[in-house]
């Protein structure tokens, strides 16, 4: 018995799996203009778009900056030790951090609950990314 194969189909399914399988999609992109709207939230106590330290210590050049050593900024003990175990700021311990900045550094100063919307910190990544040339 044979049956007729309408390709068109074939190919709709196979680009919605390729499309809805995260592996083979690639990494989810950040909106960096919706990240400043999302740095609205921090803007309080960071800045991103100079080295100046506000209540809370610049986010200028953020990625690849070991935690707690921002100069002149009086960080936490805990966000100091944080650094000085590994603690380095990258995509993925940011994300962890943003969720939850009491989880991520136990006795971390910052007051700030955390975004909850995975997308609100992935274009706040993407915001911040920006001002780590």
């Amino acid at each position: 018995m044979r049956f007729a194969v309408d390709y068109r189909v074939v190919l709709l399914i196979a680009t919605s799996v390729m499309a809805l399988s995260p592996g083979v999609a690639g990494a989810q992109e950040g909106d960096a203009t919706a990240g400043a709207t999302v740095f609205k939230k921090c803007a309080t106590c960071h800045i991103a778009d100079s080295d100046t330290n506000k209540v809370g210590p610049s986010l200028n050049k953020l990625f690849g900056r070991k935690a707690g050593t921002h100069p002149n900024f009086a960080y936490s003990s805990s966000m100091k030790e944080a650094g000085e175990g590994g603690l380095v700021w990258d995509e993925a311990t940011l994300r962890d951090y943003l969720h939850n900045p009491k989880a991520k550094v136990k006795g971390t100063k910052m007051a700030f609950a955390g975004v909850k919307d995975d997308q609100e910190i992935t274009d706040l990544i993407a915001y911040l990314k920006q001002y780590s040339q």
